[in-house]
C-alpha cells in the first residue's frame, strides 16, 4: 500500500505519516485554523492530501475491514488501526521477527525437497524479515543458501 500511495504522490504518504494538514494563521499571537475561503493554492493542495488516501483506502477495503476504521476522523488514525490489525502491535512484530530470525538461522534443505521449493521457502522467510526491518547483505544470503544444501549438492556448491 505504501508503494502504491507513494507512486501516486509522495505528499499523500507524508499526510499519512504526519497527519492531516490544516492551514493556520496568527491572530494576536495565537495560531488558529484559517477559514477555508482564505486558503492559498498551496494550502489547498496540502490539505487535499488527507482526502486522497481516504479514497484510495476505502476503495480497496472489503466490508470487514471498513467497519473498524469507519469511525476514525483522519487517515492517519485509519492507517494505525489497519496497521495493528494486519501487522500486529510492536510486541507482536518483535516476537514474529525473533521467530523468523530463528527460522532463518536454522534453515536447511528438507529431505526430498526440490531446489525450487527451497528457494521459495527461503525467499519467503527473508522477505518477511525485510518487511520487519531486518537488513541482509546479498553475499550473506547466497552463502546461507549454499550452506543449507545437503551432500548431494556438494559438487555444485564447490563449483559456485
Amino acid at each position: 500500500m505504501k508503494i502504491f500511495i507513494e507512486s501516486i504522490d509522495q505528499g499523500i504518504w507524508d499526510a499519512i505519516i504526519n497527519g492531516h494538514y490544516t492551514p493556520k494563521h496568527t491572530i494576536e499571537n495565537v495560531h488558529v485554523d484559517k477559514p477555508w475561503t482564505q486558503w492559498i493554492e498551496e494550502e489547498s493542495r496540502r490539505a487535499q492530501y488527507d482526502c486522497n488516501p481516504k479514497n484510495i483506502l476505502m476503495s480497496s477495503m472489503n466490508i470487514d475491514e471498513f467497519f473498524p476504521v469507519s469511525q476514525c476522523k483522519s487517515f492517519k488514525e485509519r492507517w494505525k488501526v489497519l496497521e495493528v490489525t494486519h501487522e500486529g502491535t510492536n510486541d507482536v512484530k518483535k516476537a514474529r521477527k525473533h521467530a523468523l530470525v530463528q527460522e532463518y538461522e536454522l534453515f536447511k534443505i528438507q529431505q526430498g525437497e526440490s531446489i525450487v521449493k527451497v528457494q521459495k521457502r527461503f525467499t519467503h522467510i527473508v522477505n518477511h524479515l525485510i518487511g520487519l526491518g531486518k537488513e541482509f547483505d546479498k553475499e550473506d544470503l547466497n552463502i546461507k543458501v549454499l550452506k543449507c544444501l545437503n551432500r548431494s549438492w556438494k559438487p555444485k556448491v564447490m563449483t559456485i
